[in-house]
Parts: structure tokens; sequence; C-alpha cells
């Protein structure tokens, strides 16, 4: 298997945390969900670690719609993450 370019994009405090507001990895073939992208940014360093650190909040989209943890990035061009909203 190949691996898949994505864009990345993070916001608010995810944004803070990791240091970027995007960016393009090239996943490998074994990252396949959002779960496991999420499990596999957190070892890429301190920034994403403390980002994702209690990934079950995060919220993501996938070529601009929401999804949950469980979808499959086969075909995505950008995945979007967010920290929980707040009401206000």
């Amino acid at each position: 298997m190949t691996e898949t370019a994505v864009k990345l994009v993070y916001f608010a405090w995810v944004r803070e945390r990791i240091g970027r507001s995007e960016e393009e990895i090239a996943l490998p073939p074994e990252v396949a969900t959002v779960r496991e992208l999420l499990a596999w940014l957190r070892g890429r360093g301190e920034g994403y670690e403390a980002a994702l650190r209690h990934q079950d909040v995060i919220r993501v989209a996938i070529d601009r719609e929401h999804v949950d943890h469980g979808e499959r990035l086969a075909g995505a061009s950008e995945v979007a993450l967010f920290p929980p909203m707040t009401g206000g």
C-alpha cells in the first residue's frame, strides 16, 4: 500500500497546542479511520500529545462534513480538528 497525502487543519486550542494552523501529511497505510489518525498524530510530538490527549472530545470534519471517530479516511482531501464547542 502507498501513503495517502491529506491536508490537516487545526482550530482554536488544538491549533495553539500543535503550533500550526494546517499541514499536509502523508498518512501511513495503517491509518484508515479518524480514531487511528488521532492516535497516530499523538505520537508526533509534545504539542500533538497535549492537543489530542483527550481525543474523544475532539470534533472532526472530513472535507467540511462533521463525522464520528469511526469514519474512514479513504478519499479525504482535508481533515479538520476542532475542540468541543462552548455555548454562549
